[in-house]
């Protein structure tokens, strides 16, 4: 990361790299402190490394841990958990079962259709 790329996130007001993330939204009208839940979900979900570097430089890896387990690994694919996994303090067993459940959960999707 760039110094200045570190100074773009150093306020309330998002990096202009994080942009792509967030094409449904009007990106200068996000805010870390206001839309923190929807900004870490999008970077755990679909970040490159730049962007998962400006989170964790915003978080701790036990707070990203955290809010990961809070949301049970809800829409983060199963390749993603197991990356989170291995770099976070995530106990694999829970990682299993949100990975299975997403997994049941999609083949569930699929016979209603």
């Amino acid at each position: 990361m760039t110094r200045q790329q570190a100074r773009e996130g150093a306020g309330s007001a998002l990096p202009s790299y994080l942009r792509r993330h967030f094409p449904e939204y009007d990106f200068g009208e996000l805010f870390w402190e206001r839309d923190r839940a929807l900004i870490v979900g999008r970077v755990l979900r679909e970040g490159g490394w730049l962007a998962v570097g400006w989170l964790r430089s915003r978080m701790s890896d036990e707070e990203i841990a955290a809010w990961i387990e809070n949301h049970a690994g809800r829409g983060i694919s199963p390749e993603r958990l197991r990356f989170w996994e291995a770099i976070l303090p995530l106990p694999r067993g829970k990682v299993d079962r949100w990975i299975a459940a997403s997994r049941a959960e999609s083949w569930g999707r699929r016979l209603a259709r």
